[in-house]
C-alpha cells in the first residue's frame, strides 16, 4: 500500500485512492459531469498524478487509448464514460478491446439512483436502471457498487477480472451520490497487497508430451501465431521451440509473434504451405476454422486449405470466455489436440518436453528442413521487394513506394508501430526485431481505432525516446479527428503518414464484386464510397488542432524530405506530426 496520499475524505477519493494503490498510471475521458466528483479527486486529490487526466474530446479515443496502452504493456488503464450518454459513444471502442482481448476498465457515473435527489430533466435522462445492461454483451463484468464501503471490492475485482486471462474490458458505475459522500473514520482501507490476480493456468502435462511427440515426428509441420505474443516470454519460447525443430512460423498479427527477420519467419506464406502439411500448431487464434478454409464468393461454400490427413493443434485460452450476444468466438472448427492453457506458461514446458525427444537423428532432418525453410523465406523477401518497387514513380503513390520510404526514415530508429500496417507491406519489408515494436489491429474492426490507439502506444512509452509511429487510412481518421487535439496537447511524439487513398477501401471492394457478379457498372461503386469530392486536406485538419502538418503529397520524390522533416519534428521537439500522402488503394 502506498503511503503518499491522506486518508480519503469522499467517495470519489476512495475510488481514485484505489485507482492509486493498484498502480493505474492514466486516466482517459472527455470531461462529464457524471463524474464531476471523480474529476475534482483526480485533479484535486492526487494532484493529477498516478493517475493523470488524459483529456479526450469523446468517449470512443478514450477506450481506445486505454485498449492500446492495454496491449503495449499488457496492464490495465481507466477510460471514463459520462452516464448514459457517453457510453453509448464509447461502445465501439468497448467492443474494440472485448474481441482484443484487450484489460481495459470503464468507469462512469449516474443517477442520483435515488429517484428523490434528482434534478428534473438531464438527471432522468442520463440515467439508466441499470447501466450495465447497456454493454454487458460485451464486457467480462460490470458492477454498480451500492455503498461506499462497496467500492473498493467492486474495484478489486474489476482490476482482477480485466486482468486475468483471457483479458478483457470490465465496466464499472458509481452513483453520484456516493461519489459525493463523506467517508466516516471507521471504513477499513484494504491491504492492497492482499488482493493478487488468478495465476496463469497451464496445460494437461498428457497433452504437452502427445503435443511434443507429434511436433518431434512431424515431417512437415507449420506454426500459426496470433494473438500469443501478449507477454514477450512467449516470443523467446517460441523463437527457442522453432529453432530447436526447424519449425517454419506465421504471425498473423494480433500481436507481435515472431521476428520477420528470422531464417523461419514463413509470414505471408502459410496459406500456399498448408496444402502439404502434416502438422499445424495453432497460438492463440480466434478463428481456426477461418485460418484453414477460403469461401467463395459465388456460392458461400468454404473449402479447406489443408489436406484431410493434417493434425491440427491448438494451444489458447480464446474460448475460455464465452458469450451470446457478440459471436466473437467465430465458427467450430476440428482439432486434434485442443490445449485449454496460457501459452505464457504453456511453450516453456513444450520445448523443455521437446528437447527431451529430440535424437542425433532427428537434429540431421531438421538442420535439412531449416535450410529449406530459410530458402523460402529468403526467396519471398526478394520477391515482394521487387513488387515493391513496381510502379516506383506513379503518383498516386503505390503502397510499396510508401513503405520501402516509410522504412527507410525510421530503420536507424528506436520504433514503435503503434497502429496500422500499409495493407500487409510494413511486414513484408520491415525488420520487426523487437516484440513492443507491433501491437497489433483493433480487434473488432470498428473504424476510429487508429489514432487513439497510437496515442496509447505513446503512454505507454511516454518514459522512453522511442518514435511511435501511426500508419493512419483516412477513413478511420474521420470518426475520430478530435484523437488528433490529445496528442498535441499532451505534446505526444507521433508520427502520422497517412495512408490516404481517398476512398473507403473495404466498402470499394465489396462494391465491385457484387457489381462483377451481377453484370452491372463497376464505375458506379464509388458512390457512398470514395471519398475525394472534396478531399480532406488532412494537413490542415493537423495543423487546426496544434499538430503540425505536411501534404498532401501526390508526388513519390517529395515523400522522403517531409518524413525526414516530420520525424526531426517528433525526436527533437518531442512534438507530433503528420505526413499526408496521397496513396493507390494497395
Amino acid at each position: 500500500m502506498t503511503t503518499d496520499l491522506p486518508r480519503p475524505t469522499y467517495g470519489s477519493d476512495l475510488t481514485i485512492w484505489m485507482m492509486r494503490q493498484m498502480g493505474i498510471p492514466y486516466i482517459a475521458l472527455n470531461t462529464g459531469s457524471s463524474f464531476k466528483w471523480l474529476q475534482d479527486s483526480m485533479v484535486n486529490y492526487t494532484g493529477n498524478q498516478s493517475p493523470e487526466l488524459i483529456q479526450c474530446t469523446h468517449e470512443e479515443v478514450s477506450v481506445a487509448i486505454a485498449h492500446a496502452y492495454a496491449k503495449a504493456t499488457g496492464k490495465p488503464m481507466v477510460a471514463a464514460c459520462h452516464n448514459v450518454v457517453g457510453l453509448q459513444h464509447a461502445t465501439m471502442a468497448i467492443y474494440n478491446a472485448y474481441t482484443d482481448r484487450a484489460p481495459v476498465i470503464v468507469v462512469g457515473g449516474t443517477g442520483p439512483m435515488d429517484t428523490t435527489t434528482r434534478r428534473p430533466g438531464i438527471d432522468w435522462l442520463h440515467t439508466a436502471l441499470v447501466q450495465g445492461d447497456l454493454v454487458r454483451g460485451y464486457v467480462k463484468w460490470d458492477d454498480q457498487p451500492h455503498s461506499v464501503a462497496a467500492i473498493p471490492d467492486s474495484f478489486l475485482r474489476g482490476y482482477q477480472i480485466a486482468s486475468m486471462h483471457p483479458q478483457g474490458p470490465v465496466y464499472i458505475c458509481y452513483d453520484a451520490t456516493l461519489q459525493a459522500e463523506l467517508i466516516g473514520e471507521k471504513l477499513e482501507l484494504p491491504m492492497i497487497g492482499r488482493y493478487t490476480t488468478p495465476t496463469l493456468m497451464g496445460p494437461d502435462p498428457e497433452a504437452i508430451r502427445t503435443l511434443a511427440t507429434w511436433l518431434v515426428e512431424a515431417q512437415n509441420p507449420l506454426v500459426v501465431a496470433d494473438h500469443a505474443g501478449k507477454d514477450p516470454q512467449v516470443v523467446e519460447a517460441l523463437l527457442e521451440l522453432a529453432e530447436l525443430l526447424a519449425l517454419p512460423v506465421a504471425d498473423r498479427g494480433g500481436r507481435y509473434n515472431f521476428p520477420s527477420t528470422h531464417p523461419l519467419d514463413v509470414s505471408g506464406q502459410e496459406i500456399e504451405l498448408m496444402k502439404d502439411r502434416d502438422l499445424v500448431l495453432v497460438l492463440e487464434s480466434r478463428d481456426i476454422f477461418g485460418l484453414f478454409h477460403q469461401r467463395s464468393l459465388q456460392n458461400w461454400q468454404t473449402e479447406p486449405f489443408i489436406p484431410a490427413s493434417c493434425k491440427v493443434a491448438s494451444i489458447s485460452m480464446w474460448d475460455m470466455r464465452g458469450g451470446g450476444w457478440n459471436q466473437d468466438y467465430q465458427r467450430i472448427a476440428p482439432l486434434d489436440l485442443n490445449i485449454a492453457a496460457d501459452t505464457t506458461v504453456t511453450l516453456p514446458m513444450l520445448v523443455e518436453e521437446c528437447k527431451r525427444l529430440v535424437s542425433n537423428r532427428s537434429k540431421t532432418r531438421y538442420e535439412r528442413r531449416a535450410t529449406a525453410i530459410r530458402q523460402l523465406h529468403l526467396e519471398a523477401k526478394e520477391r515482394w521487394l521487387r513488387q515493391a518497387k513496381e510502379g516506383w514513380n506513379s503518383s498516386p503513390v503505390s503502397t510499396g513506394r510508401l513503405a520501402l520510404d516509410v522504412w527507410d526514415a525510421i530503420k536507424n530508429e528506436d520504433w514503435v508501430l503503434g497502429n496500422g500496417n500499409l495493407a500487409g507491406w510494413s511486414r513484408r519489408l520491415w525488420d520487426f526485431s523487437k516484440p513492443y515494436q507491433h501491437l497489433g489491429g483493433s480487434g473488432g474492426g470498428g473504424l476510429g481505432y487508429g489514432y487513439p490507439a497510437a496515442i496509447g502506444a505513446a503512454l505507454a512509452h511516454r518514459t522512453t525516446d522511442r518514435v511511435i509511429l501511426n500508419i493512419q487510412s483516412d477513413g478511420d481518421l474521420m470518426y475520430t479527428p478530435g484523437a488528433i487535439w490529445t496528442a498535441a496537447h499532451h505534446k505526444l511524439p507521433i508520427l502520422t503518414v497517412m495512408f490516404n487513398n481517398r476512398n473507403l477501401f473495404n466498402s470499394d471492394e465489396h462494391a465491385r464484386q457484387v457489381a462483377n457478379q451481377r453484370s452491372r457498372p463497376v464505375e458506379r461503386r464509388s458512390i457512398g464510397v470514395w471519398m475525394d469530392d472534396p478531399p480532406v486536406d488532412y494537413a490542415k485538419l493537423a495543423e487546426a488542432q496544434g499538430v503540425f502538418g505536411i501534404g498532401p503529397i501526390t508526388q513519390p520524390d517529395k515523400i522522403a524530405p517531409a518524413l525526414k522533416q516530420a520525424l526531426k519534428m517528433v525526436k527533437e521537439e518531442r512534438l507530433p506530426a503528420l505526413v499526408d500522402i496521397v496513396c493507390q488503394d494497395r
